[in-house]
């Protein structure tokens, strides 16, 4: 899809219509990935209490949405569509489970960066200074996103006012437009929103093409696209008005695609008849959105019931104090005496005192609220133990694992995604840099390499060294590769002759000389048998 022409009226809607379904889905996980209650009931459509009645224009009290069927009716009858009613607070309580299930991804794949490993010298120089000035970080934030929202995109960004070196930035799955080709990112179109108004919309479109990427800015409306606009009208792009080859596009000096596109988990279930989505990620929480409500209500239903169980005493109205007359009186919740009853007097009793103190159905309410969230952490795919709904006891490396092994197949599931598009963009990463920025380095496909989702214990790795040792199952040179799985040849080489060496040289017992005999001294070969050699 190119950028319209320049000049025409275009009434073309954005994001595009075969996409609505999309960004309708990514708006709800949005929703539960941003953890924030009032964002969930503008989903939902709860968060007023209807609308008016446009003939008496009184508030109705429930929306004709929770009437219909389809999606749209069983969404507004979930929790979080109810509508509070009309001069009620709302009390509905959010537990940010989707957030956390992202943010446990996020670490399960990146806690440790990895390694990305090329033959020139000076290019490794180059990379792993990159990787600890920013892309790490970079792909721990790019990894929540793409378990909260389904995917991100990853970009290459240059700016030598900025830096002399080119990044990757993250754009989230809600911000681009991708076409694809044969299961492939064939180019993208991100979107900006720079300035809006009640009635207009200004838009800046950044299109990824292989070996080019074009801009436009646009005038349009809240859902159409709108008429194109120099880019120098608006402050936020006038700066890619020198930048910009002959036309609106710059020549990236690559012949490969400037972004990528990585998905959190495939297939999409949702869109797999969409040609324009079929390739498109599924968030975490895909399949689960109806039991994250349920998880809430649970949680409200919880708090209502500490809210409600306060301790509150009655007493006679000759235990308070008289206001006078016409001053009325007011309800405060919070009060441990807060109500006058005239009543009668019990027998043996002149100042009757009643305290009122409710049941908490803890119990019941935590029994429901963790099994809510064991049958969410299954559909998702990882292990209670990896949240801590088992309990933080000492473990070693294997016991981790075995607990935790719902959580590492997942993470190795994911693995899949990120390595071929990290080295593809990081390879990218090297043109750019060499191609725009003059960077000396030789551009090559990096070989990348995750870290191990939980450290080895040294104990047990070292007895099993020790035991496979003593079978005469290993080398010198295997032992060492078990003990620095991250060390390249050359540094085990050095390793085992350095073992070696050690092994040869004991003062104690070697002084240079002849071989010693360790057999101690032998009869001369002309005693007869069974006789005793001379002394």
């Amino acid at each position: 899809m190119p950028l319209p022409v320049e000049g025409v009226n275009h009434q073309t809607q954005w994001p595009p219509r075969q996409l609505d379904a999309v960004f309708d889905t990514i708006d709800v996980w949005d929703a539960w990935y941003s953890g924030g209650s009032d964002k969930l009931a503008d989903v939902y459509g709860g968060s007023t209490g209807g609308g008016f009645d446009s003939v008496s224009r009184t508030r109705l009290r429930n929306r004709p949405a929770q009437y219909s069927g389809g999606v749209r009716g069983r969404l507004a009858r979930w929790f979080w569509g109810a509508p509070t009613p009309l001069g009620e607070p709302s009390t509905k309580f959010h537990v940010p489970l989707a957030s956390d299930i992202a943010a446990k991804s996020a670490k399960l794949l990146f806690a440790e960066p990895p390694t990305f490993t090329v033959g020139n010298s000076g290019t490794q120089d180059v990379l792993n200074d990159i990787v600890e000035e920013s892309l790490h970080a970079k792909l721990l934030e790019a990894a929540e996103v793409c378990a909260g929202l389904g995917g991100v995109y990853l970009r290459q960004v240059w700016d030598t006012t900025i830096s002399d070196r080119p990044w990757l930035q993250a754009v989230h799955a809600d911000a681009g437009v991708p076409e694809w080709r044969a299961g492939r990112l064939k180019a993208v179109t991100f979107w900006r929103i720079i300035e809006e108004t009640d009635s207009q919309v200004w838009r800046h479109l950044e299109r990824h093409e292989s070996g080019r990427i074009l801009h436009g800015l646009y005038e349009g409306t809240q859902s159409h696209l709108g008429t194109k606009v120099p880019l120098a009208e608006m402050e936020a792009t006038a700066d890619l008005v020198e930048s910009l080859d002959d036309g609106d596009w710059i020549e990236t000096g690559v012949d490969k695609l400037t972004a990528g596109y990585i998905p959190n988990i495939r297939p999409n279930r949702l869109w797999r008849k969409n040609p324009a989505a079929a390739d498109l990620g599924r968030a975490d929480i895909s399949g689960s959105e109806e039991v994250l409500d349920k998880i809430d209500e649970t949680w409200t239903a919880w708090m209502r019931d500490i809210r409600i169980a306060k301790g509150r005493v009655f007493v006679a109205s000759t235990y308070l104090q008289n206001n006078g007359p016409g001053q009325g009186g007011y309800f405060d919740a919070d009060r441990e005496i807060y109500a006058a009853l005239n009543m009668l007097p019990q027998a043996g009793n002149n100042a009757p005192i009643t305290v009122s103190q409710f049941a908490i159905r803890v119990e019941e309410h935590s029994r429901t609220a963790r099994e809510l969230t064991t049958e969410v952490l299954r559909t998702c795919g990882y292990s209670q133990q990896t949240f801590g709904l088992t309990g933080d006891v000492a473990a070693t490396a294997t016991e981790v694992t075995a607990r935790e092994r719902d959580s590492f197949l997942t993470r190795s599931h994911k693995i899949l995604y990120w390595k071929p598009e990290l080295a593809d963009q990081v390879e990218t990463l090297l043109a750019v840099y060499k191609a725009k920025l003059g960077g000396k380095v030789e551009v090559e496909r990096p070989k990348v390499e995750f870290p191990d989702g939980v450290a080895t214990d040294p104990e047990q790795q070292a007895r099993t060294i020790q035991l496979l040792d003593a079978a005469g199952a290993l080398s010198t040179k295997t032992k060492v590769e078990m003990l620095h799985p991250d060390w390249e040849k050359q540094q085990v080489d050095e390793e085992v002759e350095l073992i070696q060496g050690a092994a040869l040289e004991d003062p104690g017992a070697f002084t240079g000389g002849g071989p010693i005999n360790i057999q101690g001294p032998q009869p001369p070969a002309d005693t007869p048998p069974g006789e005793e050699p001379p002394p």
